[in-house]
């Protein structure tokens, strides 16, 4: 799904992106609710930044990524933590790119999304390369998403991708 976010563009450096676990829900621009097999996970748009909420059976896990003032946790490279009985993965890193480069990943990207029944994008009024994009999935038992926050003034792109799930049994 792609919208077009009734908002000024106020996160407008990739800097300022910091990551949470266990907010509760802020308010959001753009929703999408699906159900992937027994997982109930939301996608929020919240201008330049997103949430997830996730809940199965009887546990849940909310993830932040967004300008949180008062926040002193900036978006790391890497998070792996349990959350309940889940493990949480996190990883994040800024693509750095050049004008005509960054056009073209963002129409790309526009694309993949836009028309994935699992995935949700909001473009901002004023330039046509400036959104955040979702995507989710199921995967041997792990719920999976992507995300990807476009900044055309500086011509970075901010990529997230996150799996949780069950542990894992150690097969020696």
């Amino acid at each position: 799904m792609l919208t077009t976010l009734k908002t000024s563009y106020t996160d407008t450096r990739a800097a300022d992106l910091a990551w949470a676990l266990g907010r509760d829900p802020l308010p959001a621009l753009a929703v999408l609710d699906l159900e992937l097999t027994g997982a109930k996970l939301q996608l929020r748009l919240l201008g330049a930044s997103h949430q997830v909420l996730l809940e199965e059976e009887q546990s849940s896990c909310s993830e932040t990524v967004a300008c949180m003032p008062g926040s002193s946790t900036p978006l790391p490279l890497g998070v792996s933590k349990r959350v309940g009985e889940w493990e949480y993965e996190f990883a994040a890193r800024v693509e750095t790119l050049s004008q005509g480069s960054f056009a073209g990943r963002a129409q790309e990207l526009l694309a993949l999304v836009a028309d994935h029944p699992n995935g949700l994008a909001g473009t901002f009024p004023g330039s046509p390369h400036a959104f955040t994009a979702m995507l989710a999935q199921r995967h041997e038992g792990q719920v999976r998403w992507r995300t990807w926050h476009a900044y055309p003034q500086e011509g970075q792109l901010v990529v997230t991708r996150t799996r949780i799930g069950a542990r894992m049994p150690v097969v020696l």
